[in-house]
């Protein structure tokens, strides 16, 4: 038996080259706004067509015939004046059709501005371990055109100039980061160079010392808790942030609160380097949200504040009802507060003399103490008072 050899021919795939119908002249130039441009669409003569019966469009618009030119049978020519900003950064589409819509031939029109001066560069550095820097567009802002922005640092008295690498954009605003290698103890130059087709330019030179642009992560396991029974008041306590607690510093602190159906906080500026503070002054029976927020001040000896961390996240609590405020009551006249006031003194003092075995200082702990006997005395009252009624 003879064996049957199947051959199978590879055929390559031919990829065909056509020639250009039309070529427009000049491709993707860039302008300035406001300029003008005389621009030509020239035939090939194999597509045997005259030049008089194209048209041209721009971004899909139809370009009036009155500002065209036939200059020779193959070539038709179109002038534009008073070029406005591109509509997007790919370019303006300038197409050349023929009688029948064809497209021929395309150019991409860049039409813009070169960049002015990056302005408001501001750097800071998490915990020390890196640098982020932001700026604003200079002048109008928008160039029109692809703009690269490139922000380049160096150590103010040795070392060589270097790139950042890692950027992002938003809202007229770049930023760029760099994550590792960051020197301490020397101060650095930064700055921002800005290019494009039709120009350049290069924001002042920051100088800055790493250890007094220092902000950090918010503090850690903030808890938000009642004060005993007391109706008026909540205490908050807070860790210092874990990337800080190796390094050299003091901080400050600052706490903000709201109630749980209101958009205004209240800010509480004076905590300093404390990781606890009271609340005082609040609304019984009420929902309370907290967050805190910290300096970190003289890392390494600095003599210069840090920058404030973002807000914790929001930490929830309620005060104690009031059963006295929920029967409901009216705001005393004055003189009726000025009487309450002294007579809650005298049982203040006298019940001071009673509970504190001989304790000359009065402190926080024993006025709490003296406010929850009050208020259960009150609630008792009012509960014989009750009864008597009933």
């Amino acid at each position: 038996m003879i064996p049957i050899v199947l051959v199978i021919l590879l055929v390559p795939r031919v990829l065909f080259s056509t020639t250009h119908v039309a070529v427009i002249s000049p491709q993707d130039p860039f302008l300035l706004i406001g300029s003008s441009l005389t621009a030509t669409c020239t035939l090939s003569p194999e597509l045997g067509v005259h030049a008089s019966t194209l048209y041209w469009t721009l971004n899909g618009a139809r370009v009036s015939s009155s500002a065209y030119s036939v200059v020779s049978p193959s070539v038709l020519s179109v002038t534009l004046h008073g070029l406005s900003g591109s509509q997007q950064r790919s370019g303006d589409n300038l197409v050349c059709h023929g009688a029948d819509g064809r497209v021929l031939a395309g150019s991409c029109l860049y039409v813009g501005m070169p960049p002015e001066k990056p302005v408001n560069l501001t750097c800071w550095s998490r915990n020390t371990k890196d640098l982020s820097c932001r700026w604003s567009l200079g002048g109008q802002g928008e160039t029109h055109v692809p703009t690269k922005y490139t922000l380049k640092y160096k150590l103010r008295w040795h070392g060589k100039e270097k790139e950042c690498e890692n950027y992002s954009t938003g809202n007229e605003r770049y930023s760029c980061y760099i994550p590792r290698n960051i020197a301490l103890f020397t101060p650095y130059e930064i700055w921002v160079e800005a290019t494009n087709q039709l120009g350049s330019a290069t924001s002042d030179i920051t100088t800055l010392d790493i250890l007094d642009v220092v902000t950090t992560d918010p503090p850690a396991n903030v808890q938000v808790n009642r004060v005993g029974e007391l109706e008026d008041q909540l205490t908050v306590r807070w860790a210092i942030p874990p990337e800080l607690k190796d390094i050299l510093f003091q901080a400050k602190y600052q706490i903000r609160y709201r109630l749980e159906d209101s958009a205004d906080w209240k800010l509480v500026d004076d905590v300093g380097n404390l990781t606890s503070c009271r609340l005082a002054g609040l609304q019984p029976g009420t929902v309370y949200f907290v967050q805190v927020r910290c300096n970190p001040v003289g890392i390494f000896g600095s003599r210069k504040a840090g920058i404030w961390s973002d807000w914790s996240h929001p930490t929830a609590a309620s005060t104690p009802s009031s059963e006295q405020l929920q029967s409901g009551s009216c705001d005393p006249k004055s003189g009726e507060q000025n009487s309450t006031l002294r007579r809650e003194l005298k049982q203040f003092f006298g019940w001071v003399r009673k509970h504190a075995y001989g304790c000359g200082g009065m402190s926080m702990k024993l006025y709490d103490q003296w406010r929850v006997w009050l208020q259960k005395s009150q609630k008792t009252r009012k509960q014989i008072l009750q009864e008597d009624n009933s």
